[in-house]
C-alpha cells in the first residue's frame, strides 16, 4: 500500500492518500483549503490514475475538513464521520473567521457514519476504525493490521497528546482511549499523526510525558 502525505492549510494538517495495487484509494482528513491546494491533491489523484472510493475523517476540527466539499463538487463522494463529531459542521464559516480564515461555505454535509470496529475497505486493503473520543467526541482512528500502521488524527502525536480544551474535548477521555485503544497495539505500528511527524506506539509508550 502507498501512502501519501500531504500538509496542507495554515494549521499544517496532514492529509492522508491511501491506495492499492488495484488503483483504488481512500482519503483521510482533507485539509486542502486554498486553490492550489486542491490543485495539489486533484493533480496526485489524476497522475496515479487513482480510483476514489471513500472520503473519510478522523474527526471533524475544521483544519482536517476544509477539503471536503471539493472532494465531493469533484468527485461526487460525501464524506464519512463519527457521529458524535457531526455538531462540529454547523458554523464552519464562523469558526473559520475566528483564526482569520476566507472560508465563505458551509461545510460539506456527511453521507455515512463510521461506527467503531467497522472494516473500511477498497481495493485489496482493509483498515479498521477505533473510536478514541477525548480529542472530540467522535474520534476515529484506523488501523492497519497487515501492514502495520495506523491513522491516528488528533489523538496521539509524537511525544504528545491531543488538545481538549475545545468543545466537548474531555482529557481523563482522551487518555483512556489512548490507553486502552492505542497503546495496546503493537510497539512496532507506524502511527500516522494529523500534524507533525510520525512515530510508533513502543516510542510513545516510552517517551510520550503524558502517558
Amino acid at each position: 500500500m502507498t501512502i501519501k502525505t500531504f500538509t496542507f492549510n495554515p494549521f499544517q494538517e496532514n492529509t492522508y492518500l491511501l491506495h492499492d495495487e488495484t488503483g483504488e484509494a481512500v482519503i483521510f482528513d482533507a485539509g486542502c483549503m486554498n486553490d492550489s491546494e486542491k490543485r495539489l491533491l486533484k493533480k496526485y489523484i489524476d497522475d496515479n490514475h487513482l480510483i476514489l472510493k471513500r472520503v473519510l475523517n478522523t474527526h471533524l476540527h475544521i483544519d482536517h475538513q476544509f477539503g471536503n466539499k471539493f472532494l465531493f463538487d469533484t468527485f461526487g463522494i460525501l464524506p464519512e464521520a463519527g457521529e458524535e463529531d457531526e455538531f462540529l459542521l454547523q458554523n464552519v464559516v464562523n469558526q473559520a473567521r475566528m483564526f482569520g480564515l476566507p472560508i465563505n461555505e458551509n461545510a460539506q454535509e456527511l453521507g455515512k457514519y463510521i461506527v467503531d470496529n467497522q472494516e473500511i475497505k477498497f481495493g485489496n486493503s482493509v483498515l479498521v476504525a477505533i473510536h478514541v473520543p477525548g480529542h472530540s467526541p467522535g474520534s476515529m482512528a484506523f488501523y492497519a493490521q497487515k501492514e502495520g500502521f495506523l491513522i491516528a488524527g488528533d489523538v496521539l502525536f509524537q511525544n504528545s497528546i491531543g488538545r481538549t480544551d475545545l468543545e466537548r474535548g474531555d482529557y481523563a477521555t482522551l487518555i483512556r482511549s489512548i490507553t486502552n485503544r492505542l497503546l495496546t497495539l503493537p510497539d512496532s505500528t507506524l502511527v500516522y499523526c494529523g500534524h507533525g511527524p510520525t512515530t510508533t506506539i513502543g516510542n510513545e509508550k516510552v517517551n510520550n510525558p503524558y502517558l
